[in-house]
């Protein structure tokens, strides 16, 4: 998935809602908590399906994971939610005004562009935050000795941190994650998490975490959906890690107890997350 440097910035958008569809939707919101809702979305390009009715509700303050091999379309599910493409079938409903934040698995500036963390970081709106609300944010990333570098001066965890606080210093009431941890350090890894899971009351918002990092998934999430072009499972982990597709998809095994959502279809085991 290629990634502007424009798309980085927080995107606000409403959208009116349509007639109900007549999909089931697997949702673990209530209608008044939803902020948003895919409803039987499908997406294909030139008579190639790359979703399949697809069913989502995300909640007001809600983190729900997204994981899937290679080419299950989590890529293509994040552009339709960023509105970068539409859907070919379905509709995607904001049952509140979206303030959208996203942060791209990679980010590279060229060389020759002279752009300053501090004038990415600029760019966001200053009336979203308070200043000390602004602050928190520069030093629990620790960010403040590198105002004045480079971006393409950064290692990938600073890149990370930048990417993250330039999406929280617009306040999205819906932050997108994109495989945020991918080639970061162990360390880097379990603090930006612990960030991210203890973010405070005025930054607070619903989360989309695309990982392949299954141990994190399976241990720090509250919801899991399983996308191989369509929904495959979804569900607490507890739930999820004993299911027969995910066991099916991924090939792994886990003895938690089980109550499932199923959604039929059928896999061969593979390896490779990403």
């Amino acid at each position: 998935m290629s990634h502007a440097s424009s798309v980085i910035t927080t995107v606000s958008r409403r959208t009116n809602l349509p007639a109900a569809s007549t999909q089931t939707t697997h949702s673990f919101a209530t209608p008044d908590s939803r902020l948003l809702s895919l409803n039987d979305v499908s997406y294909s390009v030139n008579q190639q399906s790359l979703l399949s009715h697809i069913n989502i509700d995300i909640a007001v303050d809600e983190t729900v994971s997204l994981i899937g091999p290679n080419g299950a379309g989590k890529s293509t599910l994040v552009k339709l939610i960023l509105g970068l493409i539409a859907p070919t079938q379905g509709h995607i409903n904001a049952h509140h005004p979206l303030q959208l934040g996203y942060v791209p698995q990679r980010f590279s500036v060229a060389p020759i562009l002279p752009l300053r963390v501090k004038d990415l970081l600029g760019q966001a709106n200053k009336k979203r935050l308070l200043s000390h609300e602004r602050q928190f944010i520069f030093e629990h990333l620790s960010l403040k000795h590198l105002f004045t570098r480079q971006l393409h001066h950064l290692s990938g965890g600073e890149t990370q941190r930048v990417l993250l606080a330039r999406a929280l210093l617009d306040k999205p009431n819906l932050l997108i994650l994109d495989e945020p941890m991918q080639g970061l350090d162990p360390d880097t890894e379990v603090w930006l998490y612990q960030f991210i899971d203890e973010l405070p009351d005025f930054l607070r918002c619903a989360m989309l975490v695309v990982s392949h990092d299954l141990h994190w998934v399976m241990k720090g999430s509250r919801r899991v959906i399983c996308l191989n072009k369509h929904i495959c499972c979804e569900g607490q982990p507890s739930e999820l890690a004993v299911s027969h597709e995910f066991k099916k998809l991924f090939g792994h095994h886990y003895e938690q107890p089980y109550v499932h959502q199923p959604h039929a279809c059928e896999h061969h085991a593979i390896s490779d997350l990403q």
